[in-house]
């Protein structure tokens, strides 16, 4: 990368085209660099033009998704780890609500496709955590049940994000349908819905 790019100034392009995108404006390159304060030059100088700008919009969504599982710590109850993941991943959805959409439009391809692939791995280890842990049935199966638990949470964040539901609505229904999930991956029900307050309450969604 040529010396004169800047990171800040990347940065601010890409949150600038994320949120371009989110409101539907018309995307053009000197609308994009006269909103991020930066030069047409910039978005060459950093992505090689605009396919690489959309490549990096998606990618820096999954990016900072990582980030924010990351912070999640394991403990000795993986349904809580599962639960507080879960209170993570919304939490970064409604902090970067135009950079969370943008992760998903698929028009563009990813940079790095394995890196994006992190946050739905945690989930995996996590549910295969509370199989190995006698919580799940032993002939659960991790994939499924994070991918259950993704399609759920992304579902109720979307309608949040696009206006359908009140934010509140994440408060109220999130951590039930988490432990219904749980207990039908075979959880103890009580044991299953209190692991679920105790997680997502570490780390519970807020604009």
């Amino acid at each position: 990368m040529p010396r004169t790019a800047s990171p800040a100034v990347r940065a601010a392009l890409v949150e600038r085209a994320a949120e371009m995108l989110a409101r539907r404006e018309p995307v053009t390159l000197r609308a994009l660099v006269e909103g991020a304060g930066a030069s047409t030059m910039a978005v060459y100088t950093h992505f090689g033009g605009m396919p690489g700008l959309w490549s990096a919009v998606r990618q820096e969504g999954f990016t900072r998704l990582t980030a924010r599982l990351a912070t999640v710590p394991a403990t000795d109850d993986p349904v809580r780890d599962l639960a507080a993941l879960g209170a993570a991943y919304v939490a970064n959805a409604l902090a970067v609500p135009a950079l969370y959409r943008a992760m998903f439009d698929t028009a563009a391809d990813l940079e790095d496709p394995a890196a994006a692939a992190a946050p739905f791995a945690a989930l995996v280890a996590c549910a295969a955590r509370a199989r190995e842990g006698g919580r799940f049935a032993a002939d659960s199966d991790p994939e499924a049940v994070a991918t259950r638990l993704w399609a759920a949470g992304h579902g109720l964040t979307m309608l949040v994000l696009t206006g359908v539901l009140p934010a509140e609505s994440l408060e109220g229904h999130a951590p039930a349908v988490a432990a219904a999930l749980f207990v039908a991956a075979g959880d103890d029900p009580e044991r299953a819905h209190r692991s679920v307050r105790a997680g997502w309450a570490t780390g519970t969604p807020s604009r």
